[in-house]
């Protein structure tokens, strides 16, 4: 495997005889995937993206209206759920690090073994337990579980890119084939659980004030009664379909994942060099000013899609009082995201990444504010549905085009540092998650000490006006100090052009140097 690396560069200078060059021509051909293949890899994308969807628009609103947990209880198990979600990325990351090769791979182990629990643990969050203590555990436990294991499928899944090809054009015709799964993975994981439960009538309880006024606790119990014990019920397994309906994708995809993809061995594995340790890169990223300024940009504009993400599924059905069509317009959202994020990437190739990321966060600006402000009115809903998805869509796609050129501009100032690539990649998405854990934490705090009432048919005026602050005005102020801590990122698309021509000729240089060494062994050939 290691002689294919050393072969293709000898091959252009024709430093090697023919007799030998021969067998290297069909080993370079062997490297080229096929579009099986790559669908194969990119079926391996939609498990992550699916769940997390799911989770984000639904867990809120279930534990709340399904479970029936207290707000307090609620932001707990969000808080510390996301929170152990970010600690989990760069730990998997170490520890897959140091995981030997196995005849299956060094990654693919990871995520056959995590996939069956993961399942089942996901399956368990979306259970109402009929115990009368202990959900609060349960729930959490169950959160924190499957956090830990669709880690272990998401990391290595992502490493995996290096692994099934040499070919540099390859892996980035895999990339985009995935991007468009993963896309399409979250259109399916919020049509699949939102019209499952969406199908099924979740009942409401009058508020304690109105059913005061009939001077009746006893109508007041059985109403209670009438609604926990009968339309609730199918509430509760409407989320258990969606759950096993979604389990078993997760199955399939990665069955077709460990059966579709071969993971073949770097050659640079062989190699007898100590590597730089983990947290000797840690250092060395967290010093690298370009990185940390567009983590400080994202964390805020990120947080502000979240937010919105989290809470959206009770402003609809609360504040603006579509409570039968939540799900239609959660989907119009992730619908205008994968329709429009080729859009934004041709806009990005045509105007550059500053430019889209300014043009596509503020996009959402106007929209945000007139939901918040006109009247309820479902037609302007979806419109403003339509527009957000068209900003997701960018907040989508734009982080993971600009951090590989943060990494060029790293592998310029470092030229003799390798192997750091899943470190800016681990910690971004660290600092994500954490963050989204303490915002939608804080956010159901705020609605418990709005006075949210559980499963009420209506809420009282302080909860539809958190619910407003939530979606609206806090959202547009975060983007608009993300924007602001933008202006500082250096990398602009004159710096990009430059640093992309200096790693050319770095690699020129390593590739000359490459082929003086190759003469000598055509020499002793």
């Amino acid at each position: 495997m290691a002689g294919g690396g050393g072969a293709e560069r000898a091959r252009p200078g024709g430093l090697l005889p023919p007799a030998c060059r021969q067998p290297l021509r069909l080993q370079e051909n062997r490297e080229r995937l096929s579009v099986c293949s790559k669908l194969c890899y990119a079926v391996g994308g939609a498990p992550y993206q699916i769940t997390g969807c799911a989770l984000g628009f639904f867990l809120q609103i279930y534990l709340l209206d399904v479970a029936q947990l207290d707000p307090f209880y609620a932001s707990i198990i969000l808080f510390v759920g996301r929170a152990w979600d970010a600690i989990t990325d760069p730990m998997v990351g170490f520890f897959i690090s140091k995981t030997s090769w196995t005849r299956f791979g060094r990654l693919m182990p990871w995520i056959i073994f995590s996939t069956p629990f993961a399942v089942i643990s996901y399956f368990l969050i979306w259970f109402v337990p009929d115990i009368s203590r202990g959900q609060v555990m349960w729930y959490l436990v169950f959160y924190c579980i499957f956090q830990t294991l669709v880690t272990c499928f998401h990391v290595p899944y992502s490493a995996l890119t290096m692994f099934i090809s040499r070919e540099q054009s390859e892996r980035d015709s895999a990339t985009a084939y995935r991007m468009t799964v993963e896309v399409l993975g979250t259109v399916l994981g919020t049509a699949i659980q939102g019209q499952i439960v969406g199908n099924v009538v979740t009942p409401c309880i009058e508020s304690p004030l109105f059913i005061g006024k009939t001077n009746s606790s006893v109508a007041m119990e059985e109403l209670n009664m009438t609604h926990d014990t009968g339309s609730l019920t199918d509430t509760r397994n409407a989320y258990m379909i969606a759950a096993g309906v979604i389990g078993g994708l997760y199955i399939l995809c990665a069955v077709i994942l460990s059966v579709g993809v071969r993971e073949k061995r770097e050659s640079s594995e062989l190699r007898s060099d100590e590597p730089v340790s983990f947290f000797q890169g840690l250092k060395l990223v967290m010093n690298h000013g370009a990185y940390i300024k567009l983590i400080a940009g994202f964390l805020f504009t990120s947080l502000a899609f979240m937010l919105l993400e989290g809470n959206f599924a009770l402003f609809c059905t609360y504040t603006l009082g579509f409570r039968n069509e939540f799900q239609n317009i959660l989907l119009a959202i992730m619908l205008s995201a994968t329709l429009t994020i080729p859009l934004w990437q041709w806009f990005l190739t045509r105007f550059g990444k500053k430019t889209a990321v300014y043009v596509g966060m503020s996009s959402a600006i106007p929209f945000l504010i007139m939901v918040a402000v006109l009247d309820s009115n479902l037609i302007i809903t979806y419109i403003v549905a339509v527009a957000a998805g068209i900003s997701v869509a960018a907040a989508f796609l734009l982080p993971w085009s600009m951090l590989p050129d943060v990494i060029d501009d790293f592998k310029l100032q470092h030229p003799n540092s390798h192997g750091h690539e899943a470190i800016f990649f681990s910690f971004y998405v660290f600092f994500t998650k954490f963050t989204s854990g303490v915002s939608l934490g804080i956010s159901t705090l705020s609605l418990d000490f709005a006075g949210y009432q559980t499963r009420g048919c209506s809420q009282p005026s302080e909860v539809n006006f958190t619910l407003k602050m939530l979606v609206s005005a806090v959202p547009v102020a975060l983007i608009l100090l993300g924007l602001l801590l933008f202006k500082l990122y250096p990398i602009d698309e004159e710096k990009r052009r430059k640093n992309k021509k200096a790693l050319q000729d770095l690699r020129e240089e390593s590739n000359s140097s490459s082929e003086s060494d190759n003469t000598e062994l055509a020499s002793i050939v």
